[in-house]
């Protein structure tokens, strides 16, 4: 009787019609398979992704509208004057400096673009001395309590000093007036880098110190493998603020004191009564300074910490 019911039982499976592979996969896995099918669409959607003609035009829109309302104001408001130029005519002016920006008649004579790149070496030399010297100071006022105790109040005192008030300084000590500039840039541009590190070793938690303290490892490798990576997107808004104040500093300083350069450049032209030429420079300066902020927003994209 048992081998009867065996045997019935055994036939009746055989002869069941055999169930496709793709629906015996979608009654194991359930509602497995839609998700997985939703994260696929989702990749290839990502990996070809539709051009949304809307978000493109709320990006490029606004910023065109922006600026055509502000020349538009400008023309409008200079229509009938007679000292402060239109809009046609700094532009009109504007193509012949940038015809031959890097000509040469003297000293004191020279095209827009040596102006520029004059300003741009001095941040540079000022900048990164300052990155060297505030980068590993704000590391070490952030590890060590100490340190952060006996710089503290200097901190405190001189970080709001006006950054013109330092050039005087430089200009008694090197008795020139290029590292006179360049020092300015140096002790304006150092705060932010020394802050903001500090600030990121401090913000490090307390987990990974331990584990470093359980492995036993010594300090160049607590720096170099724990901090400096965690501490890496404070630094870099550390130098963003500090290319920012450079820039700002060394058009103000040219001014004073002189030579070759965009700040200088403009201080000239005011000499001369060229309005339109300050106008030139002030866009200039504005480029040359979103340009530099570019850079460094690519940059602590590309180095961040989670791999952005």
């Amino acid at each position: 009787m048992v081998s009867a019911v065996f045997h019935t039982s055994l036939d009746t499976r055989r002869a069941a019609p055999a169930m496709p592979v793709a629906a015996a996969h979608a009654v194991g896995a359930g509602a497995a398979v839609p998700a997985k099918a939703r994260v696929r669409a989702a990749a290839a959607a990502s990996a070809n992704p539709r051009i949304d003609g809307r978000a493109i035009a709320m990006k490029v829109l606004p910023p065109i509208v922006g600026c055509a309302l502000l020349i538009a104001i400008w023309a409008v408001l200079t229509r009938n004057s007679t000292s402060f130029p239109t809009p046609w005519s700094t532009f009109d002016e504007a193509v012949k400096v940038f015809s031959d920006p890097f000509y040469r008649n003297g000293p004191n004579d020279q095209g827009i673009g040596w102006n520029i790149l004059f300003s741009l070496y001095r941040v540079a030399i000022g900048f990164g001395l300052a990155a060297a010297v505030g980068i590993p100071l704000g590391f070490a006022i952030g590890r060590f309590e100490v340190i952060r105790n006996m710089t503290s109040p200097l901190i405190s005192l001189l970080r709001p000093v006006s950054p013109l008030a330092w050039l005087p300084i430089g200009l008694l000590v090197f008795k020139s007036a290029n590292p006179a500039a360049i020092w300015t840039i140096f002790i304006c541009s150092i705060w932010p880098m020394i802050i903001n590190t500090a600030v990121g070793v401090q913000r490090v938690p307390v987990d990974y110190l331990n584990v470093a303290r359980v492995l036993n490892l010594s300090e160049w490798k607590v720096i170099t493998r724990i901090l400096l990576p965690a501490v890496l997107p404070y630094m870099l808004t550390g130098v963003r603020l500090s290319v920012g104040t450079a820039w700002l500093v060394i058009v103000a300083a040219e001014m004073l004191t002189g030579g070759v350069g965009i700040g200088f450049w403009v201080w000239d032209e005011w000499n001369n009564l060229n309005v339109q030429h300050i106008l030139i420079a002030i866009f200039v300066i504005g480029v040359v300074g979103l340009l530099l902020e570019w850079a460094l927003v690519w940059t602590a994209k590309r180095f961040s910490y989670d791999g952005a």
